[in-house]
């Protein structure tokens, strides 16, 4: 550009562009790090779109630090060195509560402390990603780098710098926030999100490329690519823990770290606590492994820290991790063993599912000896053969699935897979549908289907038939006393006495149990049905919305489609469902049998107390269930929704939460367990007793 251009860029431009950088910045800081956004995305885009503009006409204004600049380098043709001004240690590992309490001790000793003295540490969640170090000079990002050994890490400043979450410039966020240091080298964790992860593997494996084994592995690849294009089309993501070397400003204790690195504009994991001894480090690692599986990110453990840093620098390292700090880990989520077979299983709508047979591991406390391998797209893709070494992962309940083979210890003795063409169980000739992955044994009247939609049916969540399990329902099957769910209600006392095992008693009990079934709502009786694409939260919608069983049969698929939540293939589905004669026969024959479905009896109007109030539950509630819970709620003037947002008050904790407990301490929403929901409504002069003891009449349907 020509020296007189230059000299004319007019003042209200340049301060312009400074106050669109300084708006721009504040409102990623309330997206990514507050999750709590002030404009809407297209406002947000118009400041950004101007402030590219103004750059583009007035080139000699763009900086470093410019959110423009996130994006745009060039390729590397590799990583230089950078040099941590304080290495980067790694932790000491503990797996088991006895390990963690000889840390405390051992702490104690070096310090001379008494043995019943508590010690003060700070907890968080283990983040399994890629530790990092961000300098910042003058409130400015100058370089970002890996841990590599603790003392030399890799240039990866503009691959970080597609990071949203990590700021480009230091700002105080908040009036209470100390003046930013003249350098702090900022520790943290990058990641990748569980659904970000599986999103990047499927693209993968379409390509028939290797996936990554786990978020970790896919953060720390992403983040080490030489284009930082490539990097910024994967969402990474980052917590801060810490700080280095800081010239400016003194913290006294690591849990001031944690509660100022936010005002800067630095995101910290909300979930960060202070423990008063190593007693309630313990139980927060307890908490933690319970809702280990709702957390958007992996975590492999928590870390607890010395919370007052003087005592830092008087304990001092080892040779490679400091004595201040510990690794407290949860058992693991995924390990190799050896595929020794395939067997395909048939479930209740036909599909055909390939199961891995393994050389037994232990993964996650239990032993492993089958895994799921989806289905035959999965199989080609991966190119998983029998007789492979394999990663196995396990996560909470979820069924173990094989993620990848590891195709250098392969023999040459590997064999391939083959799907078969034909039912494993009935020889029918098995057929796929266009645009799906899964075969299907077309066949009603396969052993198979027959034995698992009365498993399903009877299951807890649907018809909750006690006493009728696996081997119940196969022994129904194989003397033919039940062909279809229905048939169940026609059996009697003498005919359960001919199964294996039954005498008398256990005959009763089951029939009694069959009998009980028949007062149910209609919400579990749509869901036992076992209609495709139908769960339970599908059923419940559909009662909520329809009301009775007559006006859901009789919806069309633009009445399903309209209704939020409730898609084409699902709509399709349920339709198809319902016009089937052999499904119209067996739902005449329930009804016919006894099935009645509940309805609310009108009550006189309850004091709206809660009016103006929002709740959301979660977890398993003692006193009653969720949905009785929102019932009184709503009776009550209140307002209680499934999501949590900002808008909501209070989230009501019950046994094993879901993500929605996780996403109300990231958003500070206050959370009551069910005891302090209990008192709130005495508080409020609510006769909870009185509530529960309303009666239902239940109000039989007759179809067709």
């Amino acid at each position: 550009m020509p020296e007189e251009t230059r000299k004319e860029i007019p003042p209200e431009i340049v301060e312009r562009v400074k106050k669109l950088r300084e708006e721009i910045e504040y409102h990623n800081y309330r997206y990514y790090v507050l999750d709590s956004p002030v404009i809407s995305d297209a406002e947000y885009d118009a400041l950004m779109h101007e402030l590219r503009e103004l750059e583009a006409k007035y080139p000699e204004l763009i900086t470093p630090d410019s959110p423009t600049q996130r994006v745009g380098f060039k390729p590397a043709e590799g990583f230089k060195e950078v040099p941590h001004r304080e290495p980067m240690l790694s932790l000491d590992d503990a797996m088991e509560e006895s390990e963690v309490i000889e840390f405390d001790r051992r702490i104690k000793r070096f310090l001379n402390l008494p043995e019943n003295m508590p010690i003060e540490y700070t907890v968080e969640p283990k983040i399994d990603g890629l530790a990092i170090e961000l300098v910042y000079e003058q409130g400015a990002l100058r370089v970002g780098a890996t841990r590599g050994d603790g003392y030399l890490g890799e240039d990866v400043t503009n691959n970080l710098k597609t990071i949203k979450t990590i700021p480009l410039r230091l700002r105080k966020f908040s009036e209470d926030a100390p003046e930013i240091p003249s350098r702090i080298d900022v520790r943290g964790e990058v990641y990748m999100t569980k659904e970000e992860f599986k999103k990047i593997n499927e693209e993968r494996i379409a390509r028939k490329e290797i996936p990554f084994a786990n978020p970790r592995n896919a953060a720390a690849g992403s983040l080490r690519q030489l284009d930082p294009q490539v990097t910024a089309k994967r969402k990474l993501d980052l917590f801060c823990y810490g700080v280095g070397y800081t010239e400016g400003y003194t913290f006294k204790t690591q849990w001031e770290v944690l509660q100022t690195l936010p005002k800067w504009g630095l995101k910290v994991n909300p979930m960060v606590k202070l423990a008063s001894n190593i007693e309630e480090a313990i139980q927060y690692h307890k908490e933690i492994q319970r809702i280990r599986d709702t957390l958007p990110y992996e975590i492999d453990g928590i870390v607890i820290k010395v919370n007052d840093l003087a005592l830092w620098e008087r304990l001092g390292t080892k040779a490679r991790s400091p004595r201040y700090a510990l690794a407290y880990k949860f058992q693991p989520t995924q390990s190799t063993t050896q595929l020794i077979d395939v067997v395909f299983q048939v479930g209740r709508t036909g599909a055909v599912t390939p199961v891995a047979i393994l050389k037994p591991v232990k993964i996650g406390g239990v032993v492993v000896e089958r895994a799921t391998l989806h289905n035959e797209d999965f199989i080609k893709n991966l190119d998983i053969r029998i007789g492979d070494h394999v990663l196995v992962q396990r996560a909470g309940d979820v069924i173990p699935e094989i993620v990848m083979p590891i195709k250098e210890k392969r023999t040459g003795q590997e064999r391939e897979i083959h799907f078969p063409t034909h039912c494993p169980i009935c020889g029918s000739k098995l057929v796929k549908k266009s645009g799906e992955a899964v075969w299907r044994c077309p066949n009603r009247s396969c052993y198979a289907q027959g034995v698992r939609r009365i498993m399903h049916f009877a299951s807890r969540n649907a018809m909750n038939i006690e006493g009728l399990g696996t081997k119940v329902a196969q022994a129904l099957v194989d003397k033919e006393m039940v062909q279809t769910p229905a048939d169940l209600y026609y059996l009697k006392i003498e005919d359960f006495m001919k199964l294996p095992g039954f005498a008398y008693k256990k005959a009763k009990n089951l029939r009694d149990g069959i009998e009980k079934s028949k007062k149910t709502t209609l919400g579990r009786f749509l869901f036992a049905l076992g209609i495709r694409h139908v769960g339970e939260a599908m059923a419940q919608l559909l009662a909520e919305r329809f009301k009775s069983l007559d006006k859901l049969i009789q919806a069309s698929m633009a009445d399903l489609t309209a209704i939020p939540g409730v898609g084409p293939e699902a709509a399709k589905s349920i339709v198809e469902f319902f016009r089937d004669e052999e499904n119209q026969r067996m739902i005449e024959k329930l009804l016919q049998a006894g099935i009645t479905f509940e309805e609310e009896e009108k009550e006189e109007a309850l004091p709206k107390v809660l009016e103006g109030l929002t709740f959301v539950f979660t977890g398993a509630l003692r006193s009653f269930s969720r949905e009785e819970a929102k019932e009184i709620v709503t009776k009550l003037g209140g307002k209680a929704t499934d999501s949590v947002s900002r808008n909501v008050n209070y989230v009501v904790v019950g046994e094993e939460p879901g993500s929605k407990y996780q996403k109300a301490l990231s958003l500070g929403i206050k959370t009551l367990n069910e005891e302090e929901f209990l008192k709130l409504l005495e508080e409020k002069g609510v006769n909870l007793e009185k509530i529960m003891s309303k009666k239902t009449e239940r109000t039989k349907t007759t179809l067709f």
